[in-house]
């Protein structure tokens, strides 16, 4: 029994459940007695932020994040432990990798320890088949299930975005309006954040009539700590095609051409325009720096751990927030 199966019983919402549980003034009389005699008559036993039952939150939150080496992630988990902290909630995190064996174990460990939600961070967590998000559906029949970076419609899990395609598609028409067509764009990823920022770019070149944009599509395998490495890529893209435009899907990408550019002699940004993504520390890290379109990450934590707060409390919460990204220009670009 979950809290699906006394919604559908009950013949109401899964957030009228979950006001119940929690004690809310909001729900009618009658509407919480049909809630309590469901739960009465199949004995449910709810997790602990079911404050409402006279059991007592442990006012810990679940926090999964592949990687903890990655700039974008470690820096999404400092900002939602520091407004978790403030607002009297503890975390536990575990980096779970990418495999997906390993992240469903992750989770299953963490809603055995009872804690009030869980938040998933980054957008490596979704898959591409109903399968692959099976182990989302059930965590969240138990616990709220919050994801930062991806979007997912689903009962009890809440999304909070950037919307990576729109914002992928106007740093790509900036450098398109300036005069440069022979843009290369660098990703390393399938995730569903780099899948959007990829289809952005994708369309602002089909929308100008540009055909022979795919080449310059390039996939990067390796570790986005080894700069000198993509450089070294970027090199051996330059001997096949030609590009007066670097566009990212990461700032670290970037920075690889920067590098490259540099070893060739190559003028930025008279010669070449170049463009990061996320807005990290990494873009004032080199010269000249980096123009990068910024997610508003610390934006997008503190409305998680708001709608998180408000789900925990009954409200009726959106499933969805989304952000738009904004180019920050600096000396890599000059338009």
């Amino acid at each position: 029994m979950t809290i699906y199966d006394i919604s559908n019983k009950a013949g109401v919402s899964i957030a009228t459940v979950s006001r119940v549980l929690n004690g809310s003034d909001k729900v009618r009389p009658d509407t919480r007695k049909r809630v309590m005699d469901i739960i009465e008559k199949y004995d449910y036993t709810p997790n602990v932020f079911a404050r409402g039952m006279g059991l007592r939150s442990l006012q810990t939150i679940g926090i999964l994040c592949a990687d903890s080496s990655d700039l974008f992630l470690a820096k999404a988990v400092y900002y939602i432990e520091q407004e978790l902290q403030s607002n009297g909630y503890e975390s536990l995190l575990c980096c779970t990798g990418y495999n997906l064996d390993i992240k469903e174990n992750y989770l299953r460990l963490i809603v055995s320890k009872k804690v009030d939600a869980i938040i998933l961070v980054g957008s490596n967590f979704i898959g591409t088949t109903e399968e692959e998000n099976q182990y989302i559906k059930d965590a969240s029949a138990q616990i709220p299930i919050m994801l930062l970076n991806a979007s997912f419609d689903y009962p009890n899990v809440y999304s909070i975005y950037c919307d990576d395609y729109a914002s992928m598609f106007e740093a790509a028409t900036s450098m398109l309006d300036a005069g440069i067509e022979d843009i290369l764009y660098l990703y390393n990823s399938d995730s569903y954040s780099g899948k959007r920022k990829r289809c952005g770019f994708q369309n602002a070149m089909q929308k100008r009539g540009i055909i022979d944009y795919e080449k310059r599509m390039q996939f990067y395998e390796g570790s986005l700590e080894h700069m000198n490495e993509i450089a070294d890529f970027v090199a051996q893209i330059a001997s096949e095609v030609t590009f007066n435009g670097i566009i990212a899907s990461e700032d670290a990408l970037a920075i690889g051409g920067i590098k490259y550019a540099q070893r060739m002699g190559i003028r930025i940004p008279q010669d070449l325009s170049v463009i990061g993504y996320n807005n990290s520390m990494l873009t004032t890290c080199c010269t000249p720096e980096l123009s990068s379109v910024d997610n508003c990450l610390k934006s997008q934590a503190h409305q998680l751990v708001q709608t998180l707060l408000g789900v925990l409390t009954g409200e009726l919460m959106p499933a969805k927030s989304i952000f738009s990204g904004k180019l920050i220009k600096r000396g890599t670009t000059q338009f």
